[in-house]
């Protein structure tokens, strides 16, 4: 793969394949940051992809779409705008307001390496149009307003001396600064967004621009990619492949190539014959939400779960972080990511560089878990939602020896006609799910 030359067409870029790395990887740091962070509000509503949901888009629970929240003039986002700020104060009046006084990107990669995370997802430009790099196309960036400085090259170094991966997110469909045409529903995304010439060569300008600049491992594009440029694709893509020659890209853009599918919420594919990426923020927005309290995140037990269920399932999970304007990272998310990387710390093994294995997760009545992954010829069991002490459960048609990852667990294994009992005796909560080993 490291000599294959890719070409600009359809049929050349359709050979990549998803390098090890990524598949190896497992978990990942998105994070969302930008003029959104200063009023950091929206309604804590639902999860994307909720089959109960109406009226998304002036209920958006995203706070990073803080100007189309407030920009179809009616719902929460719109209310708390008038009232906070006044009809009259626009979106682009919060940039002298975001400061990053406090921001260490050393400090935000050594908490990223302590969690585990494998790789970073930045992202370098959202719908508002708003670059986090000196981008030769624009003057709307991070370096000429607001914080002045290159976030990008300034965390793609940190994150790079602390030896994780750095990869980079753009919206490449919208931009507020281009087409503001306030979104109402989805036909809106593709419909309204963006839609001339000029802004199609923009943002493959911008694309090839992140390429070059700073090579990113993953290239993870956003909603879609403007129709007139989509033959223009290959082209990018194969620039991409030989530039970085492990790089690897979402599928958002049109449906027209990808390396792994996303999910996102409760939206997305999971395939486990193919390799996918669950992205979630901790709460139900990415960017910073200041009316998300600790008791609205996700609980770390159900973190856990989420990561093994997701890499049993051939999926790596690519779980976000909203900083706040300073730079800070909020408390209650950096206790999450350290709780979680506590536990890969002992668990890793079984994370790590796995494959799923031939079983499927199991969800038995009592609601207990369990999740198989695989390692050459190692397998290994992951047990969820168990009580504190005693527990059981059998491994279906499995006859061979378990031993947990966590030495503080005693566990005892017995024999079955049908597979193998195992008897934990002092499971406590703060183990979250245990992992088991058939290695000796």
């Amino acid at each position: 793969m490291a000599d294959k030359r890719y070409t600009g067409s359809w049929e050349s870029i359709q050979k990549h394949e998803v390098p090890k790395w990524y598949d190896d990887a497992k978990f990942g740091i998105f994070i969302h940051w930008g003029i959104y962070s200063v009023p950091a509000y929206a309604p804590h509503t639902w999860e994307l992809g909720d089959a109960q949901v109406t009226d998304w888009f002036c209920n958006n629970p995203y706070a990073e779409w803080y100007y189309n929240s407030v920009n179809v003039g009616r719902g929460p986002g719109y209310e708390h705008h008038v009232e906070k700020y006044g009809a009259d104060f626009k979106y682009e009046d919060f940039i002298p307001m975001w400061k990053a006084e406090n921001w260490n990107p050393d400090e935000w990669a050594q908490i990223f390496k302590k969690a585990g995370a494998q790789y970073v997802v930045l992202t370098t430009k959202h719908h508002d149009g708003f670059c986090l790099f000196p981008s030769k196309y624009t003057d709307f960036n991070s370096v000429k307003m607001g914080p002045e400085r290159d976030i990008t090259g300034e965390l793609t170094d940190a994150v790079r001396s602390a030896g994780i991966r750095m990869g980079l997110y753009y919206s490449g469909l919208i931009d507020w600064q281009f087409a503001n045409d306030p979104i109402f529903d989805d036909d809106d995304l593709f419909g309204t967004a963006s839609p001339t010439y000029a802004y199609a060569d923009f943002s493959y300008n911008q694309m090839k621009e992140l390429i070059d600049k700073y090579e990113p491992s993953v290239l993870w594009n956003d909603i879609g990619w403007p129709k007139q440029s989509e033959e223009a694709m290959p082209y990018l893509f194969a620039h991409y492949y030989n530039k970085v020659r492990d790089g690897v890209v979402n599928d958002r853009f049109n449906g027209k190539h990808y390396d792994f599918l996303t999910k996102e919420y409760q939206a997305g594919e999971m395939d486990r014959s193919q390799k996918w990426e669950m992205c979630r923020g901790m709460g139900l927005s990415f960017g910073y939400n200041e009316i998300e309290a600790d008791d609205q995140l996700i609980t770390v037990p159900k973190l856990v779960n989420l990561l093994v269920s997701t890499v049993a399932n051939n999926g790596n999970l690519l779980l976000n972080i909203g900083p706040k304007a300073d730079g800070t990272i909020p408390a209650e998310q950096v206790r999450r990511l350290e709780i979680l990387g506590e536990w890969l710390s002992v668990n890793g093994g079984g994370i790590f560089g796995t494959h799923p294995s031939d079983r499927e997760s199991e969800i038995r009545e009592d609601g207990m878990e369990l999740h198989y992954t695989r390692k050459d010829h190692v397998l290994y069991v992951f047990a969820d939602g168990l009580k504190d002490g005693v527990n059981e459960f059998l491994i279906s048609d499995f006859h061979g020896n378990l031993r947990p990852l966590d030495e503080r667990l005693q566990i005892e294994t017995i024999p079955a006609g049908d597979g193998l009992l195992v008897r934990t005796k002092n499971y406590q909560a703060g183990m979250y799910a245990i992992g088991l080993t058939s290695e000796g």
